[in-house]
């Protein structure tokens, strides 16, 4: 069981461009698409989070029933779904403005257990930035680590929630003893100010990097260094592309029985290119259709 451990919120996306473009609004939230993602590709997960009870929080959890991801462990409030105002530009990437005084993931509480069978959870994005619940989340981070739990961490940095840049670069190096894969992208490692070799020799085995076009690159504590390229694609947009690289990561692993600490270092370099590759066709994939649209596991011929 894979538990995916932060927010769903509700994507509010333009169909052309413009400030006055109509909107639709679709499930979005970076651990929300990471768990959808690994539903559709067909592995054994679950969505730990706090979902409003409103419309938008109903829609949210259909969406994850229907790419099979356990709901269980998700908590519920009365409080509104965060909304996300995405901007696109043309050449499909997305920016962001949010509305999150008073939602209901902000108040998650660190659960008492997880679901039984647990082997990895999957933590990002605004739920490690906004309190009481980026503690909250915090706190599940540190214990999941202390057991012995393959931990994910993608910061998916949303620099316009973060009040003191420095503060959440400094908490960010505390999160990585207890970090076994750190993925982000260029665009976070250049805000955060490090390197993967620095980062990677802080505590995780390997520091995966999304560059985009380019591909992806990745680090491992041992000094390994590989790159595959990204496949050429007509692109729609880039919602959920890095959620979905973090999926099949999650997924391939599980797929070379590599989902410990110890299967990700006894990783060569052959290993990698197959795991890095099966990661850049899904986000490719994702990158073809509006939206946050992972693919499916008979898409990727899984």
């Amino acid at each position: 069981m894979i538990v995916v451990a932060g927010e769903a919120l509700i994507d509010l996306v333009p169909h052309e461009p413009g400030p006055l473009a109509p909107l639709r609004p679709v499930p979005g939230g970076g651990p929300y698409n990471t768990a959808v993602a690994l539903g559709r590709l067909g592995a054994e997960a679950a969505f730990c989070s706090r979902i409003s009870s409103d419309g938008y929080g109903e829609a949210l959890l259909d969406g994850l029933r229907e790419a099979g991801v356990d709901t269980a462990p998700v908590q519920r409030g009365p409080e509104p779904t965060t909304l996300a105002l995405a901007r696109l530009d043309e050449d499909g990437s997305a920016s962001y403005a949010f509305y999150v005084e008073g939602t209901a993931d902000r108040l998650f509480r660190a659960p008492g257990r997880l679901p039984e069978g647990t082997r990895a959870v999957s933590f990002g994005t605004c739920s490690l930035v906004l309190e009481p619940g980026a503690t909250a989340y915090e706190e599940l981070l540190r214990a999941s680590a202390a057991r012995g739990l393959f931990t994910v961490l993608d910061p998916n940095v949303r620099a316009g929630l973060i009040p003191s840049p420095g503060a959440y670069r400094d908490r960010f190096r505390s999160w990585l003893p207890s970090v076994t894969l750190l993925k982000l992208s260029e665009e976070d490692a250049r805000w955060l100010g490090g390197t993967p070799r620095e980062w990677a020799a802080a505590g995780p085995g390997a520091v995966v990097l999304t560059r985009g076009g380019a591909g992806l690159t990745v680090v491992t504590r041992a000094g390994l260094e590989v790159s595959v390229p990204a496949p050429r694609v007509v692109v729609a947009d880039t919602i959920g592309a890095g959620d979905t690289v973090t999926a099949a990561l999650l997924h391939g692993l599980v797929l070379r029985d590599a989902l410990t600490p110890a299967g990700l270092a006894a990783l060569d370099a052959d290993g990698w290119r197959s795991l890095l590759g099966l990661a850049a066709r899904a986000a490719a994939l994702t990158c073809t259709r509006p939206g946050a649209q992972p693919p499916s596991a008979a898409e990727l011929n899984l």
